[in-house]
């Protein structure tokens, strides 16, 4: 039993990897091997920096096509974190439009420059620290983490999907509702950082590595 972190060169591997241990007993292993990978029994996507540069080292690396099939013919349990899971949506507004992966209806969308609070105080952006996180729709990996439960962010671009179906949480930053988790048959992708995430995060980690779709 093998969990494959895979390596295009972007995105925080050695944490998650560190993270995945710290609940599980598999083996986990960071690696851009394709054999590695279509024979891993689980598969993590992670994404961290612009998301031109995480779709082109994709595509550079030769993994793109590998990870297309493992989210339409597999059928093996992927997670997709951060950036991870932007590269999921059809396109993005980033880097002046950037054409991502397609597999979920929708965009990824840049926070307004000028948001306020309830209190009119100004917000900043990137969207940086802990917020709630509000669940719409059960699901196994929300199995032992309470609603409103709060997880760590870090994101300038946040992911608004178009089928309200495939939205498993949201947060709120200013007048932004965020779908901050989203999921559809053996994939489920976060836009926090679960590594980071202290209790909460180790255990969706750990409901990821016993789920079965």
């Amino acid at each position: 039993m093998t969990i494959a972190v895979i390596d295009y060169g972007m995105g925080n591997l050695h944490s998650v990897a560190k993270a995945l241990e710290h609940v599980t007993h598999e083996n986990v292993v960071i690696t851009r091997d394709p054999r590695r990978i279509l024979g891993a029994t689980r598969v993590v996507l992670p994404g961290q920096g612009a998301i031109r540069d995480c779709v082109g080292e994709l595509e550079r690396t030769e993994l793109r096509g590998l990870v297309d099939d493992i989210l339409t013919r597999q059928a093996k349990p992927l997670l997709g974190i951060c950036v991870g899971q932007q590269m999921l949506m059809e396109k993005s507004e980033e880097n002046g439009g950037v054409d991502c992966l397609g597999f979920f209806r929708g965009s990824v969308d840049r926070f307004p420059l000028d948001m306020s609070d309830e209190h009119d105080q100004r917000l900043k952006v990137p969207h940086m620290g802990w917020n709630r996180l509000h669940q719409h729709h059960d699901h196994p990996l929300w199995a032992g983490i309470d609603d409103a439960e709060r997880f760590y962010f870090v994101h300038g671009y946040y992911v608004n999907a178009s089928d309200d179906a495939e939205v498993y949480g949201t947060t709120e930053y200013g007048r932004v509702n965020a779908h901050v988790a989203i999921g559809r048959d053996a994939t489920f992708a976060v836009q926090f950082h679960p590594e980071k995430s202290a209790r909460a995060g180790l255990r969706l980690l750990e409901n990821f590595v016993t789920w079965t779709p």
